[in-house]
């Protein structure tokens, strides 16, 4: 048995409540570590990932203070699978590393406690293989596309193609430990969500770690 810090990897679909159930978590007392916060942080000016994202799709993808104008970048991945599937290989990589890094350097500091690590495509790319548990969050089809349309002003056949270009989130919940359900409202998602912690910190404390299938 491992007495140390769990790591449980969150994930979900577009718009299906990730990242609110990441805040949670983070109010409950876990480790948050955002890993679509830092694919931002590293498409910014000054990093190598950004130049290469430059030097693949031009410049045309820039807003005149040269960041990368996401809303467009987004629009191009998301009608070519071949252009989506390019930057997922120049993005992940360094992403991975600069997850790991973060989570060696939390366990470091707390070897003990539990350490979320957020990330859309965790399933897609066998990443949650590297944690002891595994949340996936799951919505409506309806509210994930209205959720969709009203965050991001997508039309309907834009969000329809977002959804689309995901993996089914059936395939997702197959390998899941837990499932949070935001369909309901915030005090019953919360209810959910604290049902978990509560079960992650029991599996902290009995120094139980699992991979999933």
């Amino acid at each position: 048995m491992m007495l140390a810090m769990l790591r449980v990897g969150l994930t979900g679909n577009i718009a299906s409540g990730k990242s609110s159930a990441a805040r949670v978590f983070a109010e409950l007392g876990a480790t948050v570590i955002d890993a679509d916060g830092i694919a931002h942080e590293l498409m910014s000016p000054g990093h190598e990932t950004y130049e290469k994202v430059i030097e693949a799709f031009g410049e045309r993808i820039l807003n005149p203070d040269r960041t990368i104008d996401r809303r467009l970048l987004g629009g191009i991945i998301f009608a070519e699978e071949e252009k989506r599937l390019l930057l997922n290989s120049l993005v992940h990589p360094p992403v991975i590393a600069e997850v790991d890094r973060r989570v060696a350097e939390a366990a470091r500091a707390n070897p003990r406690g539990v350490i979320i690590v957020d990330a859309a495509l965790m399933v897609e790319t066998g990443y949650h293989r590297a944690y002891d548990r595994l949340i996936v969050v799951t919505c409506s089809p309806s509210l994930q596309m209205a959720r969709l349309i009203n965050r991001d002003g997508l039309t309907i056949e834009q969000a329809r193609a977002r959804i689309a270009s995901q993996m089914p989130v059936e395939e997702k919940l197959k390998v899941a430990h837990y499932a949070i359900d935001t369909s309901g409202t915030f005090r019953e998602t919360r209810e959910q969500i604290e049902a978990i912690y509560r079960d992650l910190l029991m599996l902290e404390r009995q120094g139980q770690t699992s991979t999933p299938g």
